[in-house]
C-alpha cells in the first residue's frame, strides 16, 4: 500500500478545529499519516484544556520522509504563534500565523508533491480582508487557478453555488454561461474521477419560480439555453425552482444540485444533513477539503463540538 500523507492546516488558532481534530483521531483508524501544520504552543495548551493526550512528533518540513510517519503520534510541523491562553478572542493577530501555515502547506504540495489538504476554518472578516470572497478563491489564487468551484459534498446529495460569498445585490450580474459551464464540467469530472460515475445534476433558476417581472429574465435568457445545449454532454436538467427541489421525492433524482448563489443551496443542505457534509474545492492541482462550518467562537473550550464534518473529510481523503 502506498503512503499518501494528508496535510492538515489548523486555520484560526482560536476556533473549535483542534478540538474536533482531537476527537477525529481518537476513535478513527486512519491509514495515511496526518501532518498537522500548527503551533506547538497552541496545540499543547488546547490539549491540556480539553484533556486530550497524545504524543507530539515535531517534523522538519524541509527534510522528512513521509513513508516513516504514522498516526501513533501527532505529526506536527510547528509554526510559531505566541499566545498565553489556550483560547482567546478571534482577531487579526493570528493572520500572519495562518498565512505562514498555508505557505508551508503550499510549499509541500509543490515540492513534495503531496496532493491532499484539509484546512480548518478561518475568520473571513479578519484574514481575507475583502481580498478574496472565501478560502476557495484564496487558495485558487495561490495556484493561479482561474476555474474552480465549491462543492459541498454528501454521498447522497451535494450542492454547488455558482457564486459564493457575494452580496445578494451582486449575484444577478455575475450569472453567466461561462461560469455555469465551467463549474458543471468540474463537477462531472470529479464524480467520474473519484466516484466512478457521471452525476445527475439539477440546475436551479435564479428567480423565484424561475420567473421575473424584469424585462431580462436570467432563467430564460442565460440558464435554460445553456442547459439545453449541455444536455448533449452532461446528465443535467433544469432550471428548477429553488423552493421545491429539496423536497425528498424530488431531490432523490439528483446527485448534485447547482444553485446560483451561496445560501440558495447551502441552507437547505445544512438543514437536511447538518454536519454530514464536506467542502471540496474542485479545479485545483490537488484535493482541498475543509469541514463545512466556521470557527464557532461561542463554543471555544467547551469540548462539545461535533467532529462529524472533519471525520468525513479525513475519511474521504484516506480512501482516495
Amino acid at each position: 500500500m502506498s503512503i499518501k500523507p494528508i496535510l492538515v492546516v489548523s486555520g484560526e488558532p482560536n476556533s473549535i478545529f483542534l478540538e474536533i481534530f482531537f476527537k477525529s483521531i481518537k476513535k478513527n483508524k486512519i491509514k495515511n499519516p496526518l501532518i498537522l501544520i500548527s503551533s506547538e504552543n497552541i496545540l499543547k495548551k488546547q490539549m491540556k484544556k480539553l484533556k486530550f493526550k497524545r504524543n507530539i512528533r515535531i517534523i522538519n518540513y524541509k527534510n522528512f520522509d513521509h513513508k516513516k510517519l504514522n498516526n501513533k503520534s501527532i505529526n506536527l510541523i510547528n509554526v510559531n504563534y505566541n499566545q498565553k491562553k489556550a483560547f482567546d478572542k478571534i482577531s487579526k493577530k493570528s493572520n500572519k500565523f495562518i498565512e505562514n501555515c498555508f505557505k508551508v502547506a503550499f510549499e509541500l504540495i509543490k515540492k513534495k508533491k503531496i496532493y491532499k489538504l484539509i484546512n480548518g476554518p478561518i475568520s473571513k472578516k479578519n484574514f481575507l480582508k475583502n481580498d478574496s470572497l472565501g478560502m476557495t478563491e484564496y487558495i485558487s489564487k495561490k495556484f493561479s487557478t482561474k476555474n474552480s468551484c465549491m462543492l459541498i459534498y454528501n454521498k447522497d446529495l451535494s450542492v454547488c453555488p455558482i457564486t459564493t460569498h457575494l452580496p445578494i445585490k451582486q449575484v444577478a450580474k455575475n450569472i453567466n454561461k461561462i461560469s455555469i459551464n465551467n463549474k458543471i464540467a468540474l463537477i462531472d469530472n470529479f464524480y467520474k474521477t473519484f466516484l466512478g460515475f457521471a452525476p445527475k445534476i439539477g440546475i436551479l433558476g435564479l428567480n423565484p419560480h424561475c420567473e421575473s417581472i424584469d424585462k431580462f429574465n436570467e432563467d430564460e435568457k442565460i440558464i435554460r439555453p445553456l442547459i439545453n445545449k449541455l444536455k448533449k454532454k452532461y446528465n443535467i436538467s433544469g432550471p428548477f425552482p429553488a423552493d421545491t427541489i429539496f423536497i425528498k421525492n424530488i431531490r432523490k433524482n439528483f446527485n448534485v444540485i447547482v444553485g446560483m448563489y451561496h445560501d440558495q443551496v447551502l441552507t437547505p443542505l445544512k438543514a437536511i444533513y447538518e454536519y454530514d457534509a464536506i467542502n471540496i474545492t474542485l479545479g485545483l492541482p490537488f484535493i482541498r477539503i475543509s469541514p463545512d462550518h466556521g470557527p464557532n467562537e461561542k463554543m471555544l473550550g467547551k469540548n462539545i463540538s461535533n467532529p462529524q464534518s472533519l471525520i468525513k473529510a479525513i475519511s474521504f481523503l484516506d480512501k482516495n
